[in-house]
């Protein structure tokens, strides 16, 4: 489609107020639990694992003080013996178990990536022509690959190993108390103190990790814009601009980065200067109730090692709650794709349309992009089946609107659209477009033979279907003529093939497809004079008994259409067939002499009036 549309701003980017830990849990927690649902027997496998481990990892620190008091301190050799064999079968216990559960829980959290990829790519291919209008290309890839990247932190090792870590530390815990209540109170109030800032740091992160997503998307889609349009950069010597735009995004990523790092940089330091605190604390109080006599030796080195177990998932927050913000933030910015309504899901849409004969009928139509501004003021006009309908006018007036409108890519704001009488706001679209077929003025050609782009419309047809849509089209004329014929790879937007070798592959794909109805935007627009010419003959059998809506700036390419409509700010300002709108010397006369100079009035002799000879046919 021409550039007729504009469009308002992207939702994603307004600005969000700031939301509280637990807000944003309660927030995204429906889509957690959607998430762990069917995983419940694999998540439930992991916790029977990881708590198997933490147990087994806990038999060598216990071993510490029997190894010491019993065996060393009252010299019981006999113990030594069992001793080693039970620290010897935990340890065996925990390595098996801690490797089964990274097998299962990393491979589990790299398929849920893969899952929610496929979900998400399915959700914004079937959204309305208007969500792509509003959001770039390059920042939808980036929704759909990097946004969910950070799920597998809700079910990857990281998150178990906290888990497992919370369990350890309250096993701990009661045995810490145990030893001494007095040393384990002290640790505990340093523990909480810390645990308040980490509360406060995390606030401060989570929104550094969402404005990461939305700079690292917007750099993604320029960088995709600029590589898709290479041509266009070279063509205007342009490398040195986008190189400064890309890195002017690369900068606003790293400073956000640097910002993250800092902030988690401060964090680990406090950590670490926490567990010099405790350290300190622990070893003070220690010696003083081994001197005091309420304490052994055992007991002591006991202690030291468990403390460790109660204040690891202090540390073990800073790097897990770092990957669960940002899992977090993905997340929400995944959920607002997910929210937004696909086209099938129209409340509105529940017709379901069988074959049409194709009469299109526009009654009243008027229509915007932005409020305010409206495209197309009060059209009407009727399309018979088997009948074509040309669009002429200038760039801006409201052409392709009508089209996409037909295509029912937009729906009318007032008035109706109807197909054999159908409302097209209230049809189910899975059985009315595969009923049409679109040739555009852009041809977009995917990257793979050129036999893979023409049974595209129709991924059933056979062979011999595809050869003869190519013969009509006249593809055969050059696809034959390559060493690799019709599988020779036309490459990205088919840049391999010329205009016109990528126009004719276009309307041979639209041949195979069968349409009731047909949309030719600028079919010819990409073809010279002789190659126009040659699948001319082609157009007619594509548009024969199908009807045809045409977008022609070449008025001589519509000559022959059933009905004409001249199109100005959003009107039609003339109707009528060639014939009749030359004769009436209007808006469409005007058009035709223009372009075709002033050859076209030498036909028209002084008084004539009414029976003009048509220039196109001298």
């Amino acid at each position: 489609m021409n550039g007729e549309r504009t469009t308002g701003r992207n939702k994603a980017d307004l600005p969000k107020p700031k939301k509280s830990t637990g807000e944003q849990l309660r927030d995204v927690w429906p889509d957690i639990r959607d998430l762990i649902r069917p995983r419940r027997k694999i998540l439930g496998f992991g916790l029977l694992l990881m708590i198997t481990g933490r147990v087994a990892g806990l038999v060598m620190p216990y071993s510490t003080k029997f190894l010491i008091d019993d065996v060393i301190g009252k010299r019981q050799a006999e113990l030594l013996t069992p001793l080693a064999l039970i620290v010897l079968t935990a340890t065996i216990i925990q390595g098996i178990t801690s490797f089964t559960l990274t097998q299962l829980i990393s491979k589990e959290g790299q398929r849920l990536i893969a899952e929610m990829r496929k979900k998400v790519q399915a959700h914004v291919g079937r959204l309305s022509l208007n969500y792509f209008d509003a959001n770039k290309s390059g920042v939808l890839v980036s929704r759909i690959m990097n946004d969910v990247e950070g799920l597998r932190n809700l079910m990857g090792t990281g998150l178990i190993e906290f888990c497992g870590g919370l369990l350890t530390a309250f096993a701990s815990l009661f045995i810490l108390l145990r030893i001494s209540w007095v040393m384990t109170a002290l640790a505990l109030l340093v523990v909480v103190l810390y645990a308040a800032v980490l509360q406060k740091a995390f606030a401060h992160v989570r929104p550094i990790f969402r404005e990461r997503g939305k700079i690292t998307a917007e750099v993604n889609g320029r960088l995709t814009e600029s590589l898709s349009g290479v041509r266009v950069v070279k063509g205007y010597h342009a490398e040195d601009r986008e190189e400064k735009t890309f890195a002017t995004g690369v900068d606003r990523l790293l400073d956000n980065v640097f910002q993250s790092l800092t902030a988690i940089s401060t964090m680990s330091l406090s950590a670490t200067l926490l567990m010099g605190l405790v350290g300190a604390l622990v070893m003070y109080m220690g010696a003083r109730q081994i001197f005091a006599g309420e304490l052994s030796l055992g007991g002591f080195v006991t202690f030291t090692a468990f403390l460790a177990f109660l204040v690891a998932p202090v540390f073990q927050i800073v790097g897990i709650g770092t990957q669960l913000t940002e899992a977090i933030a993905g997340l929400e910015r995944t959920r607002e794709v997910l929210r937004e309504t696909r086209e099938d899901q129209d409340p509105r849409r529940t017709e379901q349309i069988g074959p049409i004969d194709g009469r299109v009928v526009f009654e009243d139509v008027r229509f915007s992009y932005e409020a305010g501004k409206e495209v197309l003021k009060g059209v009407s006009f009727d399309a018979r089946p088997g009948t074509s309908t040309a669009l002429v006018g200038p760039s801006g007036s409201g052409k392709s609107t009508i089209i996409g409108l037909v295509a029912a890519f937009y729906v009318p704001e007032s008035g109706r659209v109807t197909v054999d009488g159908h409302d097209l706001s209230k049809i189910r679209l899975n059985g009315y477009r595969t009923q049409i077929g679109v040739v555009l003025q852009e041809t977009f050609l995917f990257d793979g033979t050129i036999l893979d782009n023409i049974v595209f419309s129709r991924p059933n047809a056979t062979r011999e279907e595809a050869l003869e849509a190519c013969r009509i089209a006249r593809v055969n004329e050059f696809a034959e003529k390559f060493a690799d014929g019709y599988e020779t790879i036309v490459g990205e937007r088919g840049v391999k093939l010329s205009g016109g070798q990528r126009q004719r592959v276009s309307i041979a794909r639209a041949i195979l497809a069968d349409p009731r109805i047909l949309i030719l935007d600028e079919a010819t627009s990409s073809l010279d004079s002789e190659s126009e010419a040659l699948i001319q003959a082609g157009l007619e059998f594509l548009m024969k008994g199908r009807t045809t809506f045409v977008i022609a700036h070449r008025l001589s390419t519509i000559r022959r259409a059933d009905q004409i409509l001249v199109v100005e700010a959003g009107e039609i300002v003339e109707r009528g067939n060639h014939e009749s709108l030359y004769a009436a010397g209007g808006r469409y006369f005007d058009l035709y002499t223009k372009q075709h100079g002033v050859m076209a009035n030498l036909f028209l002799a002084p008084g004539e009036g009414d029976t003009v000879p048509d220039p196109a046919t001298a």
